[in-house]
């Protein structure tokens, strides 16, 4: 029996591959197919090199049982728009065949359109070389809001007509299909939106996989739509600029809210697969759904899994020890290579403190350390930069200028220097082979 989880480099963002089933009656899930860059010289290979190892006919379509969207954000949907224009085209290298989309959209998710939004931003305000981004500084995150909040907000947003076109591109591949019984959205779900609630059913895939959401929640969903609304009220005000339209959006509670959260499992193993969701919202969600207790006192306050997809690529924004200590792991994956600053060194100091290193788990890196640190410099010195330039601007900005970059301190590799048996834990993702997390038997491509 397989259940192995192939873990892809994907720069900023997630790509990951789910094998499950059996040798003789092998299955897949795709989840997430990262930004630009990722899927040629990553994506497009490994399904190549699972098509040969299933020893198909050169003619015949890879069978993909789902392919899983955490939520729109180019770092996650991009990959999957060029597999989608890929299949679209008259000759891609192969054809797959694929029984279900699982896919929440930002349309599906509010009760009224954004129609509006899309019209404010337009479809080309974010692409990079095609129009201006919003100006980050221009809506004084000092005061207010995070850098990296802003960051990821922009992101989301550019991803509604990311998440618009991915629909109309299962449309015409599912009318494609013979008796359009591929590319389903949501047939597990009766086409309704993927959504933990108090009623949540695990559901099982053919080849035995079950599958719990845990993510995301109705009043997560209430939170993006009052975004939305204030939005709309700032629109009829006149704030028409893109900087006043992004600050109805950045909040705590509001950039990520559309992530699915699941955990998978089979044969007695776990997998929690976590998107960009926030660490307290996924375990309010497995609280819900019935994976955890609310109560200390109870067993089940902890849930242990066997692979944790940690959250945002290991952004500090988004975790807190707690977490770490409530569903401990064999295996962490961080998804990251620097920019944004993810993996943070103080997101690893938290599974230090929660772990210690006595523990048996391992770390896996989808970039060797030193080049992750050479981005997460780079970020560091351009967010101090603009932290100067506002700290001059208004000298009277409650939120200090951060200190200069040091390696000791501030680095992974210090980190890890300083932690040896830490630092053994870490293995690095490999783009020249296969890296598989392998629970049960272990899967040959």
């Amino acid at each position: 029996m397989h259940f192995s989880l192939d873990v892809l480099r994907a720069r900023k963002g997630d790509c990951l591959m789910l094998h499950f089933g059996t040798a003789d009656d092998p299955h897949l899930m795709l989840i997430d197919g990262g930004p630009a860059k990722v899927y040629k010289p990553h994506l497009a290979p490994r399904i190549a090199q699972i098509h040969r190892s299933r020893e198909l006919e050169p003619n015949d379509p890879l069978p993909i049982d789902v392919v899983m969207i955490s939520h729109i954000d180019d770092d996650h949907i991009r990959g999957i728009l060029e597999l989608t224009a890929d299949q679209l085209g008259n000759s891609p290298d192969l054809r797959l065949k694929v029984a279900s989309l699982w896919h929440n959209s930002f349309d599906d998710l509010l009760t009224t359109a954004p129609e509006e939004l899309l019209s404010g931003f337009g479809p080309a305000s974010f692409e990079a070389g095609t129009a201006r981004r919003p100006d980050f500084d221009a809506i004084e995150p000092d005061e207010e809001f995070d850098e990296e909040e802003v960051h990821q907000t922009v992101d989301v947003l550019a991803g509604i007509s990311q998440g618009r076109q991915l629909r109309d591109d299962r449309e015409v591949l599912q009318r494609r299909s013979p008796a359009r019984r591929q590319w389903k959205l949501n047939h597990k779900f009766d086409g309704e939106l993927i959504l933990a609630t108090r009623d949540t059913e695990a559901v099982t895939l053919d080849g035995g996989l079950k599958m719990t959401v845990a993510g995301p929640m109705q009043p997560e969903l209430l939170a993006l739509q009052e975004a939305h609304d204030k939005w709309l009220r700032e629109q009829k005000q006149g704030k028409k600029n893109p900087e006043a339209m992004l600050a109805a959006f950045v909040d705590k509670s509001v950039p990520n809210l559309s992530s699915i959260v699941v955990l998978a499992e089979m044969g007695g193993k776990s997998m929690l697969l976590t998107g960009d969701a926030r660490g307290d919202k996924i375990l309010e969600g497995m609280e819900l759904a019935g994976l955890l207790d609310a109560d200390k006192k109870k067993e089940k306050w902890k849930r242990h899994v066997h692979v944790l997809k940690v959250p945002h690529h290991g952004s500090d924004n988004n975790m807190e020890t707690i977490f770490f200590e409530r569903v401990p792991a064999d295996h962490y994956v961080f998804s990251g290579d620097g920019e944004h600053g993810n993996p943070e060194r103080a997101t690893l100091e938290m599974l230090l403190e929660a772990r210690g290193v006595d523990a048996e788990y391992t770390i896996h890196l989808t970039y060797p350390i030193d080049e992750i640190d050479i981005e997460r410099q780079a970020d560091w010195e351009k967010e101090q930069a603009k932290e100067k330039a506002r700290k001059k601007k208004n000298p009277a900005t409650k939120k200090p200028v951060r200190e200069n970059w040091s390696p000791e301190k501030h680095s992974l590799g210090a980190l890890f220097r300083s932690n040896p048996k830490f630092g053994k834990k870490v293995v690095i993702v490999d783009p020249g082979k296969p890296h598989l997390i392998n629970l049960l038997d272990p899967v040959e491509l």
